[in-house]
């Protein structure tokens, strides 16, 4: 497992013993750009770790539009608890926008700590319900324009990698609006 991921999760409070356990459930995935992970309406088979590359999690009507749901880039889970937790197919689409190299845990290990209660399972809950809470805070009290600026200053890295309708997807705002802003900020 690489250097970069042990040290994420040391970092972030996982014991010696649970780096183990994680390291020794886990491999390594590098996949192609718009390789898809999980298809909506299936059953995900694991979680991921981003460890290089974006990916994206859209829902897809039956009158073909797509509304994006989140973009995963360096150092972010990819957990769909609602699956895991109602044992459902995935509501939403999940694939690579870019080559994308990921740590992969089988799901059935995650409901194995699930059921054990085990120490890892909280942990990752734990990580996905603050990144959700700060993006709802994100979402709630900053204006379009202002999300934009926080974006920008934020992951000035990330802002080069995405096209603008993917920016305005991420930012919960059409690309004309994001066009408008860009505009006036000029």
């Amino acid at each position: 497992m690489t250097e970069r991921f042990v040290e994420y999760l040391t970092d972030n409070g996982f014991s010696p013993s649970e780096v183990a356990a994680i390291k020794d459930s886990s491999s390594l995935m590098e996949l192609p750009t718009r390789h898809i992970l999980v298809n909506q309406g299936a059953h995900a088979d694991g979680i991921y770790f981003v460890l290089d590359g974006i990916c994206h999690a859209s829902y897809l009507t039956e009158k073909g539009k797509e509304y994006s749901k989140e973009f995963y880039w360096e150092l972010d889970w990819m957990i769909g608890f609602e699956s895991l937790i109602k044992d459902q197919p995935s509501p939403y689409l999940l694939e690579t926008l870019t080559e994308t190299t990921l740590v992969y845990l089988p799901l059935s290990t995650l409901h194995q700590w699930r059921s054990e209660k085990h120490s890892i399972y909280l942990k990752l809950l734990e990580a996905q319900l603050m990144y959700k809470e700060n993006k709802e805070r994100f979402m709630l009290l900053f204006t379009p324009q202002e999300r934009y600026e926080l974006f920008c200053q934020h992951y000035p890295e990330l802002h080069s990698r995405l096209n603008d309708y993917q920016i305005a997807a991420y930012l919960g705002i059409t690309a004309i609006s994001l066009s408008r802003i860009k505009n006036r900020a000029d």
